[in-house]
């Protein structure tokens, strides 16, 4: 879904007028960082600029904590990023391998194995991985990931037992993969079936779900960690282009799609910036803070 074919042009769209901007929440892939997986320099030095002017960024993204070293220069302050779709906050301080997480909200063993039989009942042929702190853990079946290798490869069954060799490690999310339905299909399905027993959404082109806890999403622990801070929802401003954004788009006092972005993902922002090949972030913290000087 993240073409960026006819929507590269799309003109940002400012939204009404809000309190002032104290944090900044961003997903990374198809958002902030470009196709390449780079982060480009307009984008870093929009970043910079705003944690000087005193406003947090938060990086918000469904990656596990293994895979933020794209952006780990480029944390400031608080050195936080929300991670596996609101699973885990995690400390970026001291690069690569030290990382720590900060909090954790997992997927209790016993959910995701029922989600596992509702999976293969109402989606036969469906395969699964299961993310834990330590690593990622699937079937044969599931594509195999070249960036992150397996820890394990088992039945899901297995992976997720009680004495299995990583049980001390919670779990932080279970992949759900079909080889024939399409993403949105598979999404609206599986939501279906599974209902209130977990948060089911997608990120990527392919049908490929992310499944977490009941309740846990990128805006439940965005909001979590701005009442830490005191930070009031209206004082957010957040980016996004997949289903899996469109939680905190709509908690976010405003928020903006790209211009790459699902059309769920615009229908629930209340802006548009252009595409992440265009620096669409970096354009509008650059309007923020243009406006904060000429207040």
């Amino acid at each position: 879904m993240r073409n960026n074919a006819d929507v590269t042009s799309t003109p940002p769209q400012t939204p009404a007028p809000t309190p002032r901007t104290r944090l900044i929440a961003t997903d990374l892939d198809g958002t902030l960082l470009r196709d390449d997986k780079s982060v480009s320099d307009r984008t870093i030095a929009a970043l910079a600029a705003a944690e000087e002017a005193g406003i947090e960024v938060f990086f918000v993204t469904g990656r596990p904590a293994r895979w933020m070293n794209v952006v780990s220069d480029h944390v400031h302050g608080h050195g936080l990023a929300i991670c596996g779709n609101g699973a885990a906050v995690v400390d970026l301080h001291g690069g690569p391998g030290a990382h720590r997480f900060v909090k954790i909200r997992a997927i209790a063993h016993e959910t995701a194995l029922e989600v596992v039989d509702i999976l293969r009942t109402a989606a036969p042929g469906t395969s699964f991985a299961v993310e834990r702190t330590g690593g990622i853990h699937h079937e044969l079946p599931y594509p195999p990931l070249h960036l992150d290798p397996a820890v394990t490869i088992a039945p899901a069954e297995k992976l997720l037992a009680e004495d299995s060799d990583v049980a001390d490690q919670p779990v932080l999310k279970l992949l759900a993969h079909h080889a024939e339905l399409s993403p949105d299909a598979f999404l609206t399905l599986a939501r279906e079936a599974i209902g209130d027993t977990a948060t089911v959404t997608r990120s990527s082109p392919t049908a490929l779900l992310e499944i977490s806890a009941a309740g846990v999403s990128k805006a439940s622990t965005l909001a979590l960690c701005c009442a830490e801070r005191g930070i009031t929802q209206d004082e957010v401003v957040a980016f996004g282009d997949m289903p899996n954004d469109v939680e905190m788009l709509t908690w976010a006092g405003t928020s903006y799609a790209m211009g790459n972005a699902h059309p769920d993902v615009i229908a629930a922002a209340s802006g548009r910036t252009v595409a992440n090949n265009e620096d669409g972030v970096a354009v509008v913290i650059e309007q923020i803070l243009a406006d904060r000087l000429g207040g």
